[in-house]
């Protein structure tokens, strides 16, 4: 085998290894659940808190299939507060006070319009139950009935609806002498505020302590699984922020009592707040001031849940004693959120929103994007707009680097004179290049700076596209009609000429569906490789002409944004290192040496 053969398989083999590696570290999207597969029925089991029992009920409990039905039925029958806000939609369990049926007015799960509202949280029964009870722990000797349980069956003004004007108050009587009150209220997005008193009417005064907790049963079945992105518990804690996933939470013990395995508790002084966060959307508990807050796991039967219990409160005979707890359960809108930790002492309530490591530029980024959507009105156009601004601020860089590759391409002939001279010699090679460059000022290493300079920008803004809301369904043009997903034409059916779909994107041979913007991709890398020095070691020289097309391939599953990010970056780098190596004296002739190469081809051929 001749060494231009050799070069050529090893360069097939590196290019395989790149793919292969690529798709294990970014996977395709997994394939979207099916809205009719059959619902799994699952029962929760309740945890402890050193103070009291937090409550149990029938649906919370392991049991048969009798009695699961029995719950989901009981669930399914009882009395409901509607909640109706110019946002959200849904209703509140009067069994248990549970929020436990939330939607979002303003998103779709699909780009279809006609598809259904995103479900925030959902009631025992449905698929993948998710909800929020507050309630009080009995302690000092205090019975457990005598506190509202999950159980519990409240009472509601008649035809209340819980809307941004009218709160809604909920009530229950222990028939001992305590009642117990819930005044609910919700603002114009998705804070609701919970104001819980408790009244002693009796003789001898009572110790309790107030909580609130969220309650997932099972891990999510929409998880994204990226490496990029957190899901799970999140929460801060007195400035500082704890992210865990709901494989870290499976190895939590659920009880938490003294002398017990510890669950994942923290005693928060000052300010804080706990939940649950997804991709897109989350809910937490914000109490007012100092709380315990906890994490847990229930292994039988796969329950997560996060609590954050306040301090114990002692009520006096002829006593009232109120406590005020917010919860956040919505969509993680970057203005929204930092709203309600400027104006509403949210404790760093943006870092719910997963910036990653790079998080001083990404936070950046995203405000530059999310200002430059502000009065340009099309995200595409945007992430144009902001290529143009990243490439004017780190042009000065830029500028040095692409005159000294300017320079490298005039050397090239005598690059490929010491290549003669020098033979097999590699090391004599390498000494007369070096001695070439410090002759003519010239510094090989210098071309690498743009690509340096490129990583962390090119992976802080596919974080920001990836992870920010914004993002999501945001269209750009024609066919792309959403930029956080890769581009749905397919060179398989001539970009939708031919009447057949492409692969379905989770399966491998999705590769080979190229869309039109990977495929200007691969273009632009591919014009912007033609004004770089060639290697001089020919399978160095192989791999790189392949670069163009591997990007192509392994970047066509990728969200539009950011491969439209690519094209334009790669499209302005091409003019100013164009015009930049014109203006030093070298004159590329891109186009010219494309001619030039099929002549030869043709030549070489002819000669066959």
């Amino acid at each position: 085998m001749d060494d231009q053969n050799k070069n050529l398989l090893l360069a097939t083999l590196l290019s395989f290894v790149v793919i292969v590696i690529w798709f294990v570290l970014f996977p395709p999207p997994e394939k979207p659940v099916d809205p009719n597969a059959p619902v799994e029925t699952s029962s929760t089991e309740t945890g402890t808190e050193g103070a009291g029992m937090l409550p149990t009920t029938s649906a919370d409990t392991q049991g048969s299939a009798t009695t699961a039905e029995g719950s989901e039925a009981a669930e399914t029958q009882a009395p409901r507060v509607a909640i109706d806000t110019p946002r959200v939609t849904g209703s509140i369990s009067l069994r248990g006070g549970r929020f436990d049926d939330l939607r979002l007015k303003d998103y779709m799960t699909t780009i279809d319009p006609d598809s259904e509202m995103v479900t925030v949280l959902s009631p025992v029964g449905s698929e993948n139950p998710y909800y929020a009870l507050y309630g009080w722990a009995a302690s000092g000797g205090l019975a457990a009935d005598a506190v509202p349980g999950a159980d519990t069956l409240w009472t509601a003004p008649e035809g209340a609806t819980l809307t941004s004007e009218t709160p809604v108050t909920l009530e229950w009587d222990n028939g001992n002498g305590l009642t117990f009150r819930r005044e609910i209220s919700v603002d114009q997005d998705y804070m609701f505020t919970v104001r819980q008193s408790v009244e002693n009417a009796g003789d001898t005064p009572v110790t309790l302590r107030p909580y609130g907790l969220l309650r997932r049963h099972g891990t999510p079945t929409n998880l994204k699984k990226f490496f990029v992105l957190h899901e799970g518990m999140i929460r801060m804690s007195d400035g500082t922020l704890q992210e865990e996933d709901y494989g870290d939470l499976e190895d939590l013990d659920a009880d938490d009592r003294e002398g017990s395995m510890p669950a994942d508790r923290v005693e928060v002084s000052e300010s804080g707040w706990i939940g649950f966060t997804d991709h897109y959307w989350m809910s937490t508990l914000i109490p007012d001031g100092a709380f315990r807050s906890t994490a847990k796991y229930f292994p039988n039967p796969d329950i997560f849940q996060t609590e954050a219990v306040l301090p114990a409160q002692e009520v006096a005979p002829g006593q009232t004693v109120t406590v005020s707890t917010r919860l956040f359960s919505g969509a993680k809108e970057a203005e929204t959120i930092k709203h309600y930790e400027d104006e509403e002492g949210v404790d760093r309530f943006i870092d719910a929103i997963d910036w990653g490591w790079f998080f001083y530029l990404t936070k950046p980024i995203f405000w530059v994007l999310h200002w430059l959507h502000s009065f340009i009105g099309n995200m595409g156009w945007s992430i144009i707009a902001l290529t143009f601004l990243l490439k004017l601020l780190v042009f000065p860089l830029a500028y040095k680097s692409y005159a000294s590759m300017a320079r490298m391409k005039e050397l090239q002939p005598e690059m490929e004179k010491l290549k003669e001279r020098a033979g097999d010699d590699r090391q004599r090679l390498q000494k007369e290049m070096m001695e070439l460059y410090r002759k003519e000022k010239v510094n090989p290493a210098s071309g690498c700076l743009p690509i340096l300079i490129q990583i962390p920008i090119f992976f802080s803004l596919y974080k920001v596209i990836f992870v920010t809301i914004e993002l999501r369904h945001a269209p750009w043009i024609g066919w792309i009609r959403d930029l956080s997903a890769p581009d749905p034409s397919s060179i398989l059916n001539l970009f939708g000429l031919l009447p057949y779909a492409p692969p379905d994107p989770t399966s491998f041979l999705a590769i080979l569906s190229l869309g039109v913007l990977p495929i200007l991709l691969g273009i632009s890398m591919w014009l912007q490789q033609k004004l770089n020095p060639a290697p001089t070691d020919a399978t160095q020289a192989m791999i790189f002409a392949w670069m163009p097309w591997v990007f192509m391939f392994m970047l066509g599953s990728f969200a539009s944004g950011l491969v439209l990010y690519w094209i334009t970056n790669n499209t302005i780098t091409f003019v100013q290192q164009y015009a930049i190596m014109r203006g030093h004296g070298y004159k590329p002739d891109v186009f010219g040496n494309i001619r030039r190469s099929f002549s030869r081809k043709k030549v070489a051929e002819g000669k066959k």
